[in-house]
Protein backbone atom coordinates (compact mmCIF):
# COMPACT_ATOMS: atom_id res chain seq x y z
CA UNK A 1 0.00 0.00 0.00
CA UNK A 2 1.52 3.17 -1.05
CA UNK A 3 0.47 6.55 0.78
CA UNK A 4 0.80 10.07 -1.11
CA UNK A 5 0.10 13.69 0.13
CA UNK A 6 0.87 15.71 -3.11
CA UNK A 7 -1.77 15.83 -5.81
CA UNK A 8 1.21 15.14 -8.20
CA UNK A 9 1.89 12.27 -6.73
CA UNK A 10 -1.75 10.42 -6.86
CA UNK A 11 -2.30 11.97 -10.52
CA UNK A 12 0.96 9.98 -11.45
CA UNK A 13 -0.38 6.75 -9.72
CA UNK A 14 -3.93 7.22 -11.31
CA UNK A 15 -2.18 7.77 -14.43
CA UNK A 16 0.18 4.34 -14.22
CA UNK A 17 -2.86 2.49 -13.12
CA UNK A 18 -5.45 3.75 -16.35
CA UNK A 19 -2.43 3.10 -19.23
CA UNK A 20 -2.19 -0.28 -18.18
CA UNK A 21 -6.27 -0.41 -18.01
CA UNK A 22 -7.05 -0.94 -14.91
CA UNK A 23 -10.20 -0.14 -13.27
CA UNK A 24 -10.17 1.88 -10.13
CA UNK A 25 -12.35 1.79 -7.06
CA UNK A 26 -12.36 5.11 -5.00
CA UNK A 27 -13.72 5.40 -0.90
CA UNK A 28 -13.35 9.07 -0.11
CA UNK A 29 -12.73 9.42 3.71
CA UNK A 30 -12.30 12.02 6.95
CA UNK A 31 -10.15 9.22 8.81
CA UNK A 32 -11.16 8.17 12.12
CA UNK A 33 -11.44 4.91 10.43
CA UNK A 34 -13.45 2.10 11.27
CA UNK A 35 -15.57 -1.07 10.15
CA UNK A 36 -17.59 0.84 8.34
CA UNK A 37 -14.80 2.26 6.21
CA UNK A 38 -13.38 -0.59 6.00
CA UNK A 39 -16.13 -2.10 4.42
CA UNK A 40 -16.24 0.22 1.75
CA UNK A 41 -13.00 -0.32 1.12
CA UNK A 42 -13.67 -4.53 0.94
CA UNK A 43 -16.63 -3.78 -1.69
CA UNK A 44 -14.29 -1.16 -4.14
CA UNK A 45 -11.71 -4.55 -4.09
CA UNK A 46 -14.19 -6.55 -5.12
CA UNK A 47 -15.83 -5.00 -8.13
CA UNK A 48 -12.73 -2.85 -9.06
CA UNK A 49 -8.94 -3.69 -10.08
CA UNK A 50 -7.17 -0.83 -8.26
CA UNK A 51 -8.67 0.91 -4.40
CA UNK A 52 -7.71 4.29 -3.51
CA UNK A 53 -9.03 5.56 -0.46
CA UNK A 54 -8.57 9.41 0.66
CA UNK A 55 -8.19 10.65 4.04
CA UNK A 56 -9.12 14.53 4.44
CA UNK A 57 -10.92 16.03 7.06
CA UNK A 58 -12.70 19.16 4.70
CA UNK A 59 -12.69 21.86 6.22
CA UNK A 60 -15.21 23.48 3.83
CA UNK A 61 -17.91 21.17 4.74
CA UNK A 62 -17.96 22.31 8.84
CA UNK A 63 -20.42 25.46 9.60
CA UNK A 64 -19.39 24.63 13.26
CA UNK A 65 -15.63 25.55 13.86
CA UNK A 66 -15.78 23.89 17.31
CA UNK A 67 -17.00 20.36 15.52
CA UNK A 68 -13.86 21.07 12.92
CA UNK A 69 -11.37 20.83 15.61
CA UNK A 70 -12.95 17.85 17.78
CA UNK A 71 -13.61 15.97 14.85
CA UNK A 72 -11.12 12.51 15.54
CA UNK A 73 -7.75 12.30 13.47
CA UNK A 74 -5.31 9.46 13.70
CA UNK A 75 -3.42 8.92 10.97
CA UNK A 76 -1.19 6.35 12.13
CA UNK A 77 -3.87 4.30 12.97
CA UNK A 78 -5.56 4.42 9.99
CA UNK A 79 -2.77 3.82 8.25
CA UNK A 80 -2.67 0.47 10.23
CA UNK A 81 -5.78 -0.49 9.29
CA UNK A 82 -5.81 0.17 5.70
CA UNK A 83 -2.91 -1.76 5.30
CA UNK A 84 -4.78 -4.86 6.35
CA UNK A 85 -7.16 -4.51 3.50
CA UNK A 86 -6.51 -4.75 -0.18
CA UNK A 87 -5.87 -0.82 -0.36
CA UNK A 88 -3.74 0.15 -3.36
CA UNK A 89 -3.30 3.63 -2.91
CA UNK A 90 -4.09 6.09 -0.11
CA UNK A 91 -4.09 10.18 -0.50
CA UNK A 92 -3.66 12.27 2.76
CA UNK A 93 -2.88 15.32 1.75
CA UNK A 94 -2.66 18.82 4.45
CA UNK A 95 -5.26 21.37 3.48
CA UNK A 96 -3.44 23.42 1.61
CA UNK A 97 -2.62 20.66 -0.85
CA UNK A 98 -6.50 20.29 -1.81
CA UNK A 99 -7.51 24.31 -1.44
CA UNK A 100 -4.03 26.51 -2.47
CA UNK A 101 -6.58 29.56 -2.65
CA UNK A 102 -10.14 29.17 -1.78
CA UNK A 103 -12.96 27.49 -3.48
CA UNK A 104 -15.60 30.00 -4.26
CA UNK A 105 -17.59 27.64 -6.43
CA UNK A 106 -21.37 27.26 -5.72
CA UNK A 107 -23.70 24.34 -5.95
CA UNK A 108 -27.56 24.23 -6.47
CA UNK A 109 -29.06 20.76 -5.28
CA UNK A 110 -32.73 21.78 -4.79
CA UNK A 111 -34.78 20.76 -2.62
CA UNK A 112 -32.32 17.79 -1.64
CA UNK A 113 -29.86 20.09 0.63
CA UNK A 114 -32.72 22.31 2.11
CA UNK A 115 -34.53 19.59 4.62
CA UNK A 116 -32.76 17.74 7.33
CA UNK A 117 -29.17 17.99 7.86
CA UNK A 118 -29.05 20.93 5.04
CA UNK A 119 -31.72 22.89 6.91
CA UNK A 120 -29.70 22.45 10.36
CA UNK A 121 -26.25 23.02 8.96
CA UNK A 122 -26.26 25.23 6.22
CA UNK A 123 -23.51 25.25 3.74
CA UNK A 124 -22.75 21.91 4.56
CA UNK A 125 -23.57 20.37 1.63
CA UNK A 126 -21.81 23.19 -0.32
CA UNK A 127 -18.51 22.27 0.79
CA UNK A 128 -18.84 18.15 0.73
CA UNK A 129 -19.79 19.09 -3.36
CA UNK A 130 -16.61 21.20 -3.45
CA UNK A 131 -14.57 18.32 -2.26
CA UNK A 132 -15.77 15.32 -3.62
CA UNK A 133 -16.27 16.80 -7.20
CA UNK A 134 -12.40 18.05 -6.53
CA UNK A 135 -11.04 14.37 -5.27
CA UNK A 136 -13.31 12.82 -8.66
CA UNK A 137 -11.00 14.82 -10.56
CA UNK A 138 -8.44 13.71 -9.50
CA UNK A 139 -8.81 10.46 -8.77
CA UNK A 140 -11.26 9.85 -12.15
CA UNK A 141 -12.79 6.49 -10.42
CA UNK A 142 -15.26 4.29 -12.43
CA UNK A 143 -16.74 3.48 -8.71
CA UNK A 144 -16.84 5.21 -5.77
CA UNK A 145 -18.62 3.85 -2.24
CA UNK A 146 -20.34 5.74 0.10
CA UNK A 147 -22.69 4.08 3.06
CA UNK A 148 -25.90 4.20 3.54
CA UNK A 149 -25.72 5.79 6.86
CA UNK A 150 -25.51 9.35 5.42
CA UNK A 151 -28.45 9.01 3.34
CA UNK A 152 -28.65 12.56 2.43
CA UNK A 153 -25.03 12.99 1.46
CA UNK A 154 -25.75 9.98 -0.83
CA UNK A 155 -28.58 11.72 -2.44
CA UNK A 156 -26.16 14.89 -3.00
CA UNK A 157 -23.44 12.82 -4.57
CA UNK A 158 -25.92 11.33 -7.08
CA UNK A 159 -27.07 14.48 -7.90
CA UNK A 160 -23.76 15.84 -8.05
CA UNK A 161 -22.82 12.92 -10.64
CA UNK A 162 -25.60 13.83 -12.57
CA UNK A 163 -24.97 17.77 -12.95
CA UNK A 164 -21.74 17.36 -13.44
CA UNK A 165 -21.53 14.78 -15.86
CA UNK A 166 -18.96 12.45 -14.26
CA UNK A 167 -18.77 8.97 -15.75
CA UNK A 168 -18.83 7.34 -12.28
CA UNK A 169 -21.19 4.61 -10.44
CA UNK A 170 -22.06 5.71 -7.23
CA UNK A 171 -22.41 2.44 -5.19
CA UNK A 172 -24.67 2.98 -2.26
CA UNK A 173 -23.05 0.25 0.91
CA UNK A 174 -25.11 -0.73 4.03
CA UNK A 175 -24.51 0.89 7.32
CA UNK A 176 -22.30 -1.17 9.48
CA UNK A 177 -23.29 -1.19 13.26
CA UNK A 178 -21.57 -2.25 16.25
CA UNK A 179 -22.65 -5.21 18.14
CA UNK A 180 -25.65 -3.35 20.07
CA UNK A 181 -26.72 -1.67 17.20
CA UNK A 182 -25.51 1.87 16.86
CA UNK A 183 -24.75 2.91 13.68
CA UNK A 184 -20.54 2.69 13.47
CA UNK A 185 -19.53 6.52 12.71
CA UNK A 186 -15.90 8.14 13.67
CA UNK A 187 -18.36 10.43 16.06
CA UNK A 188 -18.83 7.62 18.28
CA UNK A 189 -15.19 7.28 19.85
CA UNK A 190 -16.47 11.02 21.01
CA UNK A 191 -19.18 9.97 23.41
CA UNK A 192 -18.41 10.12 26.92
CA UNK A 193 -18.76 6.47 28.12
CA UNK A 194 -21.91 6.97 29.65
CA UNK A 195 -23.44 8.33 26.35
CA UNK A 196 -21.91 5.60 24.64
CA UNK A 197 -23.63 2.93 26.87
CA UNK A 198 -26.84 4.79 26.42
CA UNK A 199 -26.85 5.54 22.16
CA UNK A 200 -27.88 2.43 21.08
CA UNK A 201 -31.49 3.36 21.99
CA UNK A 202 -31.65 5.31 18.94
CA UNK A 203 -30.80 2.63 16.54
CA UNK A 204 -33.07 0.36 18.73
CA UNK A 205 -35.90 2.99 18.52
CA UNK A 206 -35.79 3.46 14.98
CA UNK A 207 -35.67 0.05 14.41
CA UNK A 208 -38.92 -0.69 16.83
CA UNK A 209 -40.68 1.66 15.10
CA UNK A 210 -41.01 -0.45 11.93
CA UNK A 211 -43.55 -2.60 14.22
CA UNK A 212 -46.24 -0.26 13.48
CA UNK A 213 -45.93 1.47 9.82
CA UNK A 214 -49.53 -0.96 9.51
CA UNK A 215 -51.07 0.43 12.65
CA UNK A 216 -49.93 3.97 13.02
CA UNK A 217 -49.67 7.53 11.02
CA UNK A 218 -46.52 9.20 9.65
CA UNK A 219 -47.08 11.75 12.24
CA UNK A 220 -47.42 9.27 15.17
CA UNK A 221 -44.44 7.26 13.89
CA UNK A 222 -42.66 10.58 14.31
CA UNK A 223 -43.79 11.53 17.38
CA UNK A 224 -42.95 8.31 19.07
CA UNK A 225 -39.41 8.05 17.93
CA UNK A 226 -38.97 11.81 18.96
CA UNK A 227 -40.46 11.22 22.06
CA UNK A 228 -38.50 8.13 23.33
CA UNK A 229 -34.78 9.15 22.33
CA UNK A 230 -35.62 12.30 24.06
CA UNK A 231 -36.69 10.21 27.33
CA UNK A 232 -32.59 9.67 26.86
CA UNK A 233 -30.96 12.09 29.96
CA UNK A 234 -28.84 14.14 27.90
CA UNK A 235 -29.88 13.22 24.60
CA UNK A 236 -32.03 15.59 22.28
CA UNK A 237 -33.52 14.81 18.84
CA UNK A 238 -32.68 17.67 16.47
CA UNK A 239 -34.85 16.04 13.74
CA UNK A 240 -36.92 12.88 12.99
CA UNK A 241 -38.13 13.00 9.21
CA UNK A 242 -40.01 9.95 7.16
CA UNK A 243 -39.26 11.09 3.51
CA UNK A 244 -39.20 9.95 -0.08
CA UNK A 245 -36.35 7.87 -0.01
CA UNK A 246 -35.22 9.89 -3.68
CA UNK A 247 -36.82 13.59 -3.27
CA UNK A 248 -35.94 13.63 0.67
CA UNK A 249 -39.23 15.45 0.89
CA UNK A 250 -41.40 14.71 3.90
CA UNK A 251 -44.54 11.89 3.18
CA UNK A 252 -48.04 12.50 4.47
CA UNK A 253 -48.72 8.40 4.95
CA UNK A 254 -47.75 5.52 3.58
CA UNK A 255 -48.49 4.38 0.55
CA UNK A 256 -47.16 8.43 -0.77
CA UNK A 257 -44.22 6.29 -2.12
CA UNK A 258 -42.29 3.40 -2.38
CA UNK A 259 -39.24 4.33 -0.87
CA UNK A 260 -39.90 5.36 2.15
CA UNK A 261 -36.83 6.20 4.83
CA UNK A 262 -37.24 7.55 8.13
CA UNK A 263 -33.67 10.07 9.11
CA UNK A 264 -32.81 11.12 12.49
CA UNK A 265 -30.24 13.33 14.31
CA UNK A 266 -29.05 13.54 17.91
CA UNK A 267 -27.31 15.30 19.99
CA UNK A 268 -25.92 13.09 22.43
CA UNK A 269 -24.83 15.67 24.77
CA UNK A 270 -22.01 17.51 22.33
CA UNK A 271 -21.93 14.67 20.17
CA UNK A 272 -24.35 14.79 16.73
CA UNK A 273 -25.29 10.92 15.99
CA UNK A 274 -27.14 10.45 12.69
CA UNK A 275 -29.10 6.99 11.50
CA UNK A 276 -31.60 5.83 9.39
CA UNK A 277 -34.10 3.19 8.98
CA UNK A 278 -35.52 1.96 5.83
CA UNK A 279 -40.01 1.29 6.18
CA UNK A 280 -40.63 0.68 2.28
CA UNK A 281 -38.60 0.07 -0.78
CA UNK A 282 -40.38 -1.66 -3.33
CA UNK A 283 -37.87 -1.73 -6.69
CA UNK A 284 -39.80 -1.51 -9.74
Amino acid sequence: MRVVKTIKELKHFVSEQKNVGKTIGFVPTMGALHSGHISLVHEASIQTDIVIVSIFVNPTQFNNKEDLERYPRDLSKDLNLLDLTNCNLVFAPDVSEVYPKADLRQFNFGMLETCMEGKHRPGHFNGVAQIVSKLFDLVQPQKAFFGLKDFQQLAIIQELVKQLNYNIKIVPCPIIREDDGLAMSSRNQLLTSDNRKKAPVIAATLFESCNFVSVKTIDEVVNDVIFNVNQIDGFEVEYFEIVDGYSLQKVDNWNDSNYIVGCIAVFAGKIRLIDNIIYKRLLS
